[in-house]
Protein backbone atom coordinates (compact mmCIF):
# COMPACT_ATOMS: atom_id res chain seq x y z
CA UNK A 1 0.00 0.00 0.00
CA UNK A 2 1.60 3.14 -1.49
CA UNK A 3 1.24 6.62 0.97
CA UNK A 4 2.07 10.12 0.29
CA UNK A 5 2.84 12.99 2.31
CA UNK A 6 2.89 16.38 0.69
CA UNK A 7 4.86 19.18 1.99
CA UNK A 8 5.99 22.61 0.80
CA UNK A 9 2.64 24.58 1.02
CA UNK A 10 2.36 27.93 2.77
CA UNK A 11 1.84 31.47 1.97
CA UNK A 12 3.53 33.55 -0.71
CA UNK A 13 2.92 37.18 -2.57
CA UNK A 14 1.47 37.06 -6.02
CA UNK A 15 5.20 36.66 -8.13
CA UNK A 16 6.69 34.11 -5.77
CA UNK A 17 7.77 30.84 -6.04
CA UNK A 18 7.19 27.48 -3.80
CA UNK A 19 8.43 23.90 -4.09
CA UNK A 20 5.77 21.56 -3.30
CA UNK A 21 7.32 18.11 -1.89
CA UNK A 22 5.57 14.64 -2.33
CA UNK A 23 7.31 11.79 -0.68
CA UNK A 24 6.06 8.17 -1.17
CA UNK A 25 6.48 5.11 1.33
CA UNK A 26 5.44 1.62 0.59
CA UNK A 27 4.89 -0.23 -2.71
CA UNK A 28 4.60 1.52 -5.80
CA UNK A 29 5.40 -0.97 -8.24
CA UNK A 30 1.52 -0.76 -9.55
CA UNK A 31 1.77 2.76 -10.40
CA UNK A 32 3.62 4.22 -13.76
CA UNK A 33 2.19 8.02 -13.06
CA UNK A 34 2.30 10.60 -10.16
CA UNK A 35 0.84 13.67 -10.39
CA UNK A 36 -0.11 17.14 -8.60
CA UNK A 37 -3.56 18.19 -8.50
CA UNK A 38 -5.21 20.98 -7.02
CA UNK A 39 -8.89 22.02 -5.60
CA UNK A 40 -10.02 25.41 -4.28
CA UNK A 41 -13.76 26.10 -3.37
CA UNK A 42 -16.60 25.35 -4.91
CA UNK A 43 -14.21 23.83 -7.59
CA UNK A 44 -13.76 20.33 -8.95
CA UNK A 45 -10.37 18.62 -8.35
CA UNK A 46 -7.67 19.68 -11.42
CA UNK A 47 -4.98 17.97 -12.76
CA UNK A 48 -2.40 20.13 -13.72
CA UNK A 49 1.24 17.78 -13.72
CA UNK A 50 1.76 14.48 -14.13
CA UNK A 51 5.57 12.30 -14.43
CA UNK A 52 5.67 9.15 -15.80
CA UNK A 53 7.37 7.32 -13.68
CA UNK A 54 8.21 4.23 -15.30
CA UNK A 55 11.65 4.23 -17.55
CA UNK A 56 11.82 8.21 -18.56
CA UNK A 57 10.03 10.80 -17.29
CA UNK A 58 7.35 12.21 -19.24
CA UNK A 59 5.69 14.89 -18.13
CA UNK A 60 1.97 16.56 -18.65
CA UNK A 61 0.79 19.97 -17.48
CA UNK A 62 -2.16 21.70 -17.51
CA UNK A 63 -1.61 25.20 -19.61
CA UNK A 64 -3.05 27.55 -17.14
CA UNK A 65 0.37 26.46 -15.13
CA UNK A 66 2.75 25.39 -18.06
CA UNK A 67 6.04 27.26 -18.49
CA UNK A 68 5.55 28.39 -14.69
CA UNK A 69 5.63 24.94 -13.20
CA UNK A 70 7.68 21.96 -12.93
CA UNK A 71 7.35 18.57 -11.96
CA UNK A 72 10.57 16.68 -11.48
CA UNK A 73 11.36 13.24 -9.42
CA UNK A 74 14.16 12.12 -7.34
CA UNK A 75 13.89 8.30 -7.41
CA UNK A 76 16.61 8.19 -4.96
CA UNK A 77 14.09 9.68 -2.01
CA UNK A 78 10.93 8.20 -3.70
CA UNK A 79 9.99 11.87 -3.74
CA UNK A 80 8.21 14.15 -6.77
CA UNK A 81 8.62 18.10 -6.98
CA UNK A 82 6.50 20.21 -8.18
CA UNK A 83 8.41 23.84 -8.36
CA UNK A 84 5.95 26.39 -8.87
CA UNK A 85 7.30 30.15 -10.30
CA UNK A 86 5.28 32.65 -10.96
CA UNK A 87 2.48 32.61 -8.95
CA UNK A 88 -1.10 33.93 -8.76
CA UNK A 89 -3.70 34.22 -6.64
CA UNK A 90 -5.65 32.53 -8.92
CA UNK A 91 -3.28 29.50 -7.72
CA UNK A 92 -4.62 29.72 -4.71
CA UNK A 93 -5.45 26.22 -3.63
CA UNK A 94 -4.95 22.90 -1.65
CA UNK A 95 -2.84 20.95 -3.90
CA UNK A 96 -2.44 16.93 -3.66
CA UNK A 97 -0.09 14.46 -5.24
CA UNK A 98 -1.60 10.94 -6.21
CA UNK A 99 0.16 7.80 -7.96
CA UNK A 100 -1.90 5.85 -10.30
CA UNK A 101 -1.45 3.42 -13.42
CA UNK A 102 -2.55 5.28 -16.51
CA UNK A 103 -3.54 2.93 -19.29
CA UNK A 104 -2.51 3.66 -22.92
CA UNK A 105 -3.83 6.64 -24.17
CA UNK A 106 -5.07 7.71 -21.14
CA UNK A 107 -5.72 11.45 -19.90
CA UNK A 108 -2.62 11.28 -17.71
CA UNK A 109 -3.89 14.36 -16.17
CA UNK A 110 -7.59 12.83 -15.26
CA UNK A 111 -8.28 12.15 -11.35
CA UNK A 112 -10.31 9.54 -12.05
CA UNK A 113 -7.20 7.24 -13.02
CA UNK A 114 -5.27 8.25 -9.61
CA UNK A 115 -5.51 5.37 -6.85
CA UNK A 116 -4.17 6.73 -3.81
CA UNK A 117 -3.94 10.77 -2.51
CA UNK A 118 -1.68 12.10 -0.45
CA UNK A 119 -3.46 14.30 2.70
CA UNK A 120 -2.98 17.98 0.73
CA UNK A 121 -1.34 21.23 1.04
CA UNK A 122 -2.10 24.81 1.07
CA UNK A 123 -1.15 26.93 -1.28
CA UNK A 124 -2.40 30.71 -0.59
CA UNK A 125 -1.19 33.54 -2.91
CA UNK A 126 -1.90 37.19 -2.02
CA UNK A 127 -2.09 40.13 -4.53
Amino acid sequence: QVQLVESGGGSVQAGGSLRLSCAASGYTGRSNSMGWFRQSPGNEREGIASIYIRGGSTTDYEPSVKGRFTISRDNAKNTVYLQMNSLKPEDTAVYYCASGNIPDGGNRLAPMFYRTWGQGTQVTVSS
